[in-house]
């Protein structure tokens, strides 16, 4: 079992100093153990994570700013400043700001896993296919888009 260290990672500030920029998301690491994993995220206004699953993790948000639009095993639901968003493994979900607002929030995973090793990865890829093969090498699978 890890030993974990008391502490403060204080405002503004991340671990080691890492800053991920992810599809034009930000993601700033708060903690990083075996069991669990947080950070802090700014989504500009457009700007999305498309339908995927986690296999090995639950995944929470906490809405700190903004709104987001979000499909959650097949709904459209809303999620607002106070809201806690619960993402269990092997359910699909789908993360969207749609407005015209900067959303701010607090991400969460348990396990930790391999995002931590995800997120390295694919800081500052641009392309969103590039960003779906190397997710799939890291237990998230990209669901492929909806047929019109």
């Amino acid at each position: 079992m890890t030993q974990h260290e008391a502490g403060i990672t204080q405002s503004g500030k991340s671990i080691d100093g890492i800053v991920w920029n992810i599809l034009g998301q930000t993601y700033v690491p708060k903690h990083h153990y075996d069991s669990s994993m947080s950070w802090h995220a700014t989504f500009p206004p457009g700007t999305f994570v498309p339908p995927h699953i986690h296999t090995t993790q639950d995944e929470f948000i906490y809405m700190l700013e903004g709104r987001f639009d979000l499909l959650l095993d097949g709904k459209d639901v809303v999620a607002g400043p106070g809201d806690l968003i619960c993402l269990p493994r092997n359910i699909a979900h789908g993360i969207f700001n749609k407005s015209d607002q900067v959303v701010k929030c607090i991400f969460w995973v348990s396990p930790s896993a391999k995002l931590w090793d995800l997120f390295t990865k694919i800081n500052n890829v641009g392309d969103p296919q590039e960003v779906v093969r190397i997710a799939s090498a890291h237990e998230v699978q990209f669901l492929p888009p909806p047929s019109e």
